[in-house]
């Protein structure tokens, strides 16, 4: 199992997170919602370790 990283990861982290944000543009909240589950769901399929995505929602939670 691969060891969730909690460090900064993310070069241009600014940028994604501005991209994440303009994708929220003109949405109600939800479609957000909406839009926010979908890339929670493709980036968990991707991740694909069921381990490491609970220890992210235990951290979330935290």
């Amino acid at each position: 199992m691969t060891k969730l990283i909690l460090t900064p990861n993310l070069p241009n982290a600014d940028d994604v997170y501005a991209d994440i944000l303009a994708a929220h543009d003109g949405l109600a909240f939800e479609e957000s919602a909406a839009l926010n589950a979908r890339l929670i769901l493709i980036l968990a399929n991707h991740i694909g370790d069921a381990d490491l995505i609970r220890d992210a929602l235990k951290e979330a939670l935290a």
